[in-house]
C-alpha cells in the first residue's frame, strides 16, 4: 500500500510549514519560526512539510509547493515502508493512511518498537501501562517529557482518520 492523496493532504496540514512570498522557507521546527537567511542552521532546520535538511542539502532560496510536496512523497517512503513491514494483518486505506502519518512523525524505528503495533498485530495483546491501543497512541505526544497540546492533537487527528 501507498499512503494516499488524502493521506498526504492530512499530513500536509498536521506537519504545516512556513511560506514567505509565496515559496517554502526554512524554519527552525522546534519554533516553527523562519530561518533569518544567511545564518547558520540551527538543529532541526526544516523546510516543507516537516523534511529535516541534510548536509550538503541547499534551500537558501526556498522551494515551490511542487517541490515541497515531492521532498514529503520521499521522505514519507520511509514511513509506509514501516507500516508495511510491521503491520500483519489487512488494514484500510484509512488506517493505512494514519499509521503512515503516526510513523512518519516519531520514526520508523520507533513504530516498529511500539505498543501500538503490538495491539493492530494481535487482538489478544494488554499491556498493563497502556490498557488499548488508543491509550498507546494517545502516548506519544510529548517532547523532552513533556505533554504537548499540539503532539495531542495530532495524536487525536490521527485516530480519527484510524478509525473512519
Amino acid at each position: 500500500m501507498n499512503i494516499s492523496n488524502n493521506g498526504i493532504e492530512i499530513l500536509k496540514k498536521l506537519e504545516g510549514s512556513v511560506i514567505r512570498a509565496g515559496k517554502h522557507v526554512i524554519y527552525d521546527d522546534q519554533t516553527g519560526q523562519p530561518v533569518t537567511p544567511n545564518t547558520p542552521l540551527p538543529r532541526g532546520a526544516t523546510i516543507g512539510y516537516g523534511h529535516l535538511i541534510k548536509p550538503g542539502e541547499d534551500f537558501a532560496n526556498g522551494i515551490d509547493e511542487n517541490s515541497a510536496t515531492e521532498l514529503l512523497r520521499r521522505d514519507v517512503a520511509r514511513a509506509e515502508n514501516a507500516v508495511c513491514t510491521n503491520i500483519t494483518p489487512p488494514i484500510t486505506q484509512n488506517q493505512f493512511d494514519a499509521l503512515v502519518i503516526f510513523a512518519y512523525n516519531i520514526g520508523a524505528k520507533n513504530f516498529a518498537g511500539s505498543t501500538v503495533v503490538k495491539y493492530i498485530n494481535n487482538p489478544n495483546f494488554h499491556s498493563a501501562t497502556y490498557p488499548t491501543m488508543d491509550a498507546a497512541w494517545l502516548a506519544w505526544n510529548k517532547s523532552c517529557g513533556h505533554a504537548m497540546p499540539g503532539l495531542t492533537r495530532r495524536r487525536e487527528s490521527e485516530l480519527k482518520l484510524f478509525y473512519s
